[in-house]
């Protein structure tokens, strides 16, 4: 079989309402992960492990830092015809931007004329994973199918949330019906608990496509969207396979990770991501070198934990700690802690993520927060502990108790009733920190010295 020429588009405009006010000021592609990566980090690095080096991304809502993040980052060869390309709405067929994600690329045909690849692979570029997509790409022309959308299994319960694939019954690799967040689904014959879910990511026979998005431009009854629209019409022509994820397989995975797929398009959704890649033995590993996940590299000093005011010991179980971190005599526990982080004496992180350059005060109080980057924490606030305090701070607090604080919000000097609240809390520090190093008594020793110094220390 010949080698075919692949061109890949990483679709990166969307806006991110449900990840307000982390999209306030940045595209969702760009949003902050797991310490020192974007979002979009994980679509590009899949490609490029794949072997898929001509790569242009399309942009369009708040992309300055979407830009800036793939100009610095992005760089190959361009002399072996290597690149990654953002490309911004550029109104190429009209006075309109993106009106969908078909219509994206519908506007940026030159780019598909340009390369004059044989496939074309289309991803989304807000999705927690990893996959191979010659995988997808080598089912797809042994198929003889024109567009073939790779598939996750997901709940029955969670069918109203995605796009849902149903297969034909005398071939499992073609899609018969493709329904949008329907009410309700069937579910698979190999498992009546669960469905296939659209993944957001395609492979089109890259002169089919074409003539897909210009029929799709000249209609009046279409939403212009590649899930919605085009792939329907290649269902309705018989010419639309299916690629079932948990059939990929990625070097130095595990049985545990290796099909994981999480779209992040929540609030609760990022923080679960997150919590999930802090375990021992985590849901999704980012430190498997065979597959690695590439980005920017801060140029941030180590991380380190000292002794802060009254003994204290800085420490963090069960957490990622990025570069620059410095723990000064606080205490972190189940958390995330990207570039920059100062956490200082006597204060306390638990089950929080927190982005570059946030400062927690002394005393203070995190828990079960997403605190965005350049957010100063004054000493002996208490953020993460009594919902209505929060909200009437004016932080967003979603329904599962999660509280957000955006990018460089401002934070006012707590009162006295915000005061006591976290000093209750770290009075409890002690017992936590027990239960915390059950079996560990070497952790235990100076976990608990920090503990008493804490929970003692509670005028701020």
């Amino acid at each position: 079989m010949a080698l075919k020429k692949v061109l890949a588009i990483v679709l990166a405009g969307g806006e991110g309402n449900r990840l307000m006010p982390l999209t306030a000021d940045r595209a969702k592609p760009a949003v902050p992960f797991a310490g020192g990566y974007r979002l979009i980090d994980f679509a590009l690095s899949n490609l490029a492990n794949s072997g898929y080096l001509q790569i242009v991304v399309l942009t369009q809502y708040k992309s300055h830092s979407l830009d800036r993040h793939i100009s610095e980052t992005w760089r190959m060869s361009t002399q072996l015809g290597r690149y990654v390309a953002s490309v911004p709405a550029q109104q190429r067929v009209g006075k309109s931007w993106f009106l969908g994600s078909a219509n994206a690329i519908y506007q940026s045909l030159n780019l598909i004329h340009d390369a004059n690849p044989d496939i074309v692979v289309v991803v989304g570029a807000d999705h927690v994973y990893r996959m191979d997509f010659s995988q997808m790409v080598e089912q797809h022309v042994a198929s003889g199918a024109k567009a073939t959308v790779a598939a996750v299994r997901q709940p029955l319960a969670m069918a109203n949330q995605f796009g849902v694939i149903e297969v034909d019954g005398n071939d499992p690799q073609k899609i018969s019906a493709f329904v949008e967040k329907p009410a309700e689904t069937a579910g698979l014959a190999a498992d009546p608990t669960q469905f296939l879910a659209s993944m957001g990511n395609y492979v089109f026979d890259a002169d089919a496509l074409v003539d897909a998005l210009k029929l799709d431009a000249e209609r009046l009854d279409t939403k212009h969207d590649m899930g919605g629209d085009i792939i329907p019409y290649f269902v309705g022509k018989g010419e639309a396979g299916v690629y079932d994820f948990t059939l990929n397989e990625i070097p130095g995975s595990t049985e545990r990770d290796r099909t994981y797929w999480r779209d992040v398009g929540t609030i609760d959704s990022f923080y679960d991501a997150h919590m999930d890649l802090i375990s021992p033995v985590p849901v999704f590993n980012l430190y498997n070198s065979e597959w690695p996940i590439y980005t920017r590299q801060s140029i941030s000093p180590p991380a380190k934990f000292v002794h802060g005011e009254n003994q204290t010991v800085g420490s963090a179980l069960d957490s990622i700690v990025a570069s620059g971190v410095v723990v000064s005599g606080g205490i972190v526990e189940g958390s995330v802690l990207a570039n920059d982080v100062y956490v200082a004496s006597g204060s306390r992180v638990q089950d929080s993520v927190l982005m570059d350059k946030v400062r927690v005060g002394e005393g203070a109080v995190i828990k079960r927060a997403i605190i965005d980057k350049n957010v100063r924490i004054p000493a002996g606030a208490a953020i993460g502990l009594d919902p209505e305090l929060d909200r009437a701070r004016g932080y967003k607090v979603t329904q599962s108790g999660i509280t957000v604080l955006a990018k460089g919000q401002l934070v006012p000097e707590p009162e006295e009733a915000e005061l006591a609240l976290s000093a209750e809390y770290r009075r409890a520090l002690p017992e936590a920190v027990k239960a915390a190093t059950e079996g560990h008594p070497e952790a235990r020793e100076s976990l608990e010295k920090t503990a008493e110094a804490q929970a003692s220390a509670v005028e701020v």
